[in-house]
């Protein structure tokens, strides 16, 4: 079956978040490089990403956190430098194809608003916040599908986490490609269950365009 629409979750699939984690290991007073490796052990124990800030900081509130580095002139943001190199001409290359596409994943309706600054030209651009839903709850993904213009297994959702994207878009029906990069990323990469509930799995966001030509039968149309 066709693909009509690819959804993008964000980061580290769109955008690479090494800037954003490295100025909350400056809030908490850490090196960077120790904020790096214990949260590669926090999530290599397939605990909450989360659980890093209580490492450091026990009874780290996030959502005060986040509003206290605001007030201090430090708010979560991310530029066009954050992006991925590959993630403009993807996208391109997608919409050349006239597919319907779809940036949604777990942010912030701050982080929403920093993406549309972005103009990525996308037909949906939502967060977890504006929903009021999070992945990998079944219900974001019944969303998601009620805001694309065609069935769920004509969906491709792309992401780099087996938690949280390929295994609930696989369970609600969608297609799925998971991509190499980012902790998540290359922590899952050799995942038996990963292999069972992909369609695609890419080294990078280059690979995408011609793999849907490809299943879409438009190679060299």
């Amino acid at each position: 079956m066709r693909i009509s629409a690819v959804v993008f979750d964000v980061g580290e699939t769109l955008v690479d978040e090494t800037r954003e984690y490295g100025t909350w290991a400056d809030w908490l007073g850490v090196p960077r490089h120790t904020f790096a490796a214990t949260f590669g052990a926090v999530i290599a124990q397939g605990l909450d990403y989360r659980e890093v800030f209580q490492r450091f900081r026990p009874g780290f509130d996030l959502t005060v956190e986040r509003a206290a580095r605001a007030e201090a002139g430090f708010p979560e943001w991310f530029g066009e430098e954050d992006l991925y190199n590959d993630t403009r001409p993807c996208l391109k290359a997608l919409r050349d194809q006239r597919l319907w596409l779809g940036v949604v994943g777990n942010q912030t309706v701050h982080a929403g608003i920093i993406l549309r600054d972005l103009d990525l030209g996308v037909d949906l651009l939502a967060t977890s916040d504006d929903w009021g839903i999070s992945k990998p709850e079944p219900a974001f993904f019944d969303r998601l599908v009620a805001e694309c213009p065609c069935p769920a297994e004509e969906i491709l959702y792309v992401g780099d986490r087996l938690d949280n994207d390929v295994r609930p878009a696989h369970r609600a029906g969608l297609r799925t490609a998971h991509i190499r990069r980012g902790p998540w990323g290359y922590l899952v990469a050799d995942d038996p269950e990963l292999m069972a509930v992909t369609d695609l799995r890419l080294q990078t966001l280059d690979e995408l365009p011609a793999a849907i030509a490809r299943i879409n039968g438009t190679t060299g149309r």
